[in-house]
């Protein structure tokens, strides 16, 4: 579904991402881990359009994609998350969603079609309905993150790019929201997920990828990154903690 080849990002003198290649299979969960500053970010943000690489190809179900801008990204079937969960604070949270289906789509509905299938998103991922009209300068952490997750569905993606979805939720959140990413998946939804609980990497994904300084260093399933001593040494540290 997506290749990535030789994918380069230079921000001044920084080489934040140094070709990197990466393949996203249909309704596979991929992993994306490493250092604070190992280019996880800036990896997706070109992948989704916000940014546009220095040098390499980001091939979609067949298209070249690579710098196109991010709401022709969005039409073609990839919506992302944000690592902190900003939205428009005075907006309802279904206005908030609506605003995914209406500009999401290549073809959006009518305004009260938009409403209901707003109404539909939250629930799907266990939004309280009795939130549904409230301000979102008024939601909590876990209420927002739901939000930016309804907010991207919003616009039926081919992949889901998400960005540190459980970071600041408890254990148990952050286990509701791994059941939350399977049944995406399971809709037939393919994912590439930033996180940093090693626990929740591995209880979801399929595979998982490893970056550090901007270079892959390690591609493969949960058990065998976990072992990989370069991984350890670089990233993981004691892996009895996990």
């Amino acid at each position: 579904m997506l290749s990535l080849s030789g994918i380069t990002k230079q921000i001044g003198g920084l080489t934040a991402v140094n070709k990197v290649d990466l393949q996203i299979g249909t309704d596979e969960i991929v992993g994306l881990v490493g250092p604070n500053g190992a280019g996880k970010t800036t990896l997706l943000n070109i992948i989704s359009g916000i940014l546009a690489p220095t040098a390499g190809v980001v091939t979609f179900n067949g298209e070249d994609i690579t710098g196109m801008k991010a709401d022709k990204i969005c039409h073609r079937g990839i919506a992302k998350t944000f690592q902190i969960a900003k939205s428009f604070p005075d907006l309802s949270a279904a206005q908030c969603v609506m605003i995914g289906v209406l500009f999401g789509n290549r073809d959006p509905p009518g305004m009260r079609e938009a409403e209901n299938r707003a109404l539909e998103i939250l629930s799907d991922v266990n939004f309280p309905q009795e939130k549904a009209t409230t301000l979102i300068r008024n939601l909590n952490v876990v209420e927002l993150k739901r939000l930016q997750l309804a907010r991207a569905l919003a616009s039926h993606p081919k992949l889901l790019l998400l960005d540190e979805l459980t970071t600041g939720l408890n254990p148990k959140e952050s286990k509701e929201a791994v059941g939350l990413i399977r049944s995406i998946r399971d809709r037939g939804t393919s994912i590439l997920i930033i996180e940093h609980v090693m626990s929740v990497i591995m209880g979801v994904s399929d595979r998982i990828v490893v970056l550090n300084h901007g270079e892959k260093i390690a591609d493969g399933r949960p058990y065998e990154v976990v072992n990989n001593q370069l991984v350890i040494d670089t990233y993981l540290g004691d892996i009895d903690a996990f």
